[in-house]
């Protein structure tokens, strides 16, 4: 249990990451549409703050992370795979994402993960 929200921490501090470097681009560069940039750095916020929160709530092997956390995976698996084709395609970025959503998707089917996560809050 402690390996999935390790992973998950891992992957709300590189979400982090991204928001700031959003933020500090989007104060100091000129973008080409400012409602589109503005728009971009709030949905990385609220990702950051939701994968934390799924996260925290892994550690107190709440029953609901499972689903939250699958969606998250399989939406950060399609930005992965976007970053493998298209105009710029880096495969980097792309294994980067990839990788530690695979890891969580596997460690969300472990035995001790779904017993521990089994127990629904009353």
């Amino acid at each position: 249990m402690l390996a999935l929200a390790a992973v998950l921490f891992l992957e709300a501090a590189g979400l982090a990451v991204v928001t700031v470097t959003l933020l500090v681009e989007l104060l100091v560069e000129r973008p080409d549409s400012l409602p589109s940039a503005i728009a971009l750095m709030a949905c990385a916020a609220i990702a950051t703050v939701w994968v934390t929160v799924i996260a925290l709530n892994s550690l107190r092997g709440r029953a609901w992370i499972r689903g939250a956390s699958i969606v998250v995976q399989v939406l950060i698996g399609a930005v992965a795979l976007g970053s493998f084709q298209g105009l710029f395609p880096r495969a980097d970025i792309g294994w980067l994402l990839l990788l530690p959503a695979i890891t969580v998707l596997v460690l969300l089917f472990t035995k001790q993960v779904l017993a521990e996560t089994s127990q629904r809050d009353s």
